[in-house]
């Protein structure tokens, strides 16, 4: 009996009902490979919506890497510049940064409603973008990784704090 989801594939479960929402963009981005896995990773995590600001990247190459279709399944958006952004009201813009003064992501308290952003490959968050932070997150790590990693831990670091699970047990296991 398959107990997964419709695309047959056993063991796999929906993302768990957060409160508020969420949505992850990238800035200045260049790589059809590192959109597409960030893409993925909002769109398996549960993203209302994605999008880019001032990207240089070919959709169609996207595609080949989103495998599960993503700008098909959430809205998804392509600002010029950072003047152009627009986000829902209420909606905090949360950049994710290697950064003097941003928060280690196990100490940030998530926004309910927020807009994840991040900066290009091999850069940071335009000083523009940086100032329309609401508040800037950090992975305390000793160098920068990979923007599609950065990306899904950020999204999984808000599920573990904002998702619906039971408490760790003390002891291992």
């Amino acid at each position: 009996m398959n107990t997964g989801p419709a695309s047959g594939r056993e063991g796999a479960s929906p993302a768990p009902s957060l409160r508020g929402y969420f949505g992850v963009g990238v800035e200045g981005i260049s790589k059809p490979g590192n959109l597409g896995n960030l893409m993925r990773s909002a769109h398996a995590f549960g993203a209302s919506f994605f999008f880019t600001i001032d990207d240089a990247v070919d959709m169609r190459a996207v595609e080949l890497v989103d495998t599960s279709g993503g700008a098909a399944h959430m809205p998804f958006y392509r600002y010029r510049s950072v003047e152009d952004l627009r986000l829902p009201a209420g909606c905090a813009l949360v950049g994710v940064e290697l950064a003097d003064g941003a928060v280690a992501l196990p100490s940030f308290r998530h926004p309910l409603r927020a807009a994840y952003v991040l900066g290009p490959e091999k850069g940071a968050l335009s000083p523009a973008l940086t100032a329309r932070c609401a508040h800037l997150a950090r992975i305390p790590a000793r160098f920068c990784v990979n923007v599609g990693v950065a990306g899904a831990i950020a999204i999984y670091d808000r599920m573990i704090s904002l998702g619906r699970f039971a408490e760790r047990p003390v002891r291992a296991g």
